[in-house]
C-alpha cells in the first residue's frame, strides 16, 4: 500500500470538533472528539470514534450513555481544553462551565451552540478507537442560537473544524 497516498486521502475527510461528555457513577469527564457523523434519521443515530485508552472510553462502555457538545467557530480554546482527561473542579471542567444532561447526567459544555444526549446502541472495539453508535434521546440549543433559529429556521451555526484550529488528525 502507498502509505502517503492512503494518509492524504483519509485526511481529505472534513472533521468537525465536538466534546464528548461521559459519566459513570460519580466520575465524569469531557473529551474532544472529531470522528463523528450522523448515521440515521429514524431512529436518530450518531457515530463517534472514542480513543480506546482514554478515560471517556471506559465511562461510556460501563454506563452506556454519553453527550456531545457541538462547538462553533471561535471556540478553539474549548477544543484544546479537552484534548487530555479532565475532571470537575470548582464547578468547571477544563476551565469552562458545564451543566449535565437531563436524561443521562453526562456533562455538557454550557456555552456550546448545541448538544445531544445519547444512549449507546452499538459498541465496536476494533483498532485503537472504538466505534460507538448512540441513539439521540434529547437535544438542545444555547439560548441565543435557539432564538436565531426560531427567527430564521434556515439559519445555521458554523461548526468548529480541525482545519479552523490548524490541526490534522487522521490518515
Amino acid at each position: 500500500m502507498n502509505e502517503q497516498a492512503k494518509k492524504s486521502a483519509l485526511l481529505m475527510i472534513p472533521y468537525g470538533l465536538q466534546v464528548l461528555g461521559a459519566k459513570d457513577g460519580e466520575k465524569m469527564t469531557l473529551a474532544t472528539v472529531n470522528w463523528t457523523t450522523q448515521a440515521s434519521f429514524k431512529p436518530p443515530l450518531v457515530v463517534v470514534g472514542v480513543k480506546g485508552d482514554s478515560g471517556a472510553h471506559g465511562m461510556v462502555k460501563n454506563s452506556q450513555k454519553f453527550t456531545m457538545s457541538f462547538l462553533g467557530t471561535g471556540q478553539k480554546g474549548h477544543a484544546f481544553a479537552f484534548f487530555k482527561h479532565v475532571e470537575p473542579e470548582g464547578g468547571k471542567m477544563g476551565g469552562f462551565d458545564y451543566t449535565t444532561g437531563p436524561n443521562t447526567g453526562c456533562p455538557i459544555i454550557s456555552d456550546a451552540p448545541a448538544w445531544v444526549e445519547c444512549k449507546v446502541v452499538g459498541f465496536y472495539e476494533h483498532g485503537d478507537h472504538t466505534v460507538v453508535v448512540g441513539e439521540v434521546i434529547e437535544g438542545g440549543l444555547r439560548d441565543d442560537v435557539a432564538k436565531t433559529v426560531a427567527e430564521n429556521p434556515k439559519a445555521d451555526v458554523e461548526a468548529l473544524t480541525l482545519k479552523d484550529i490548524g490541526a490534522k488528525y487522521g490518515g
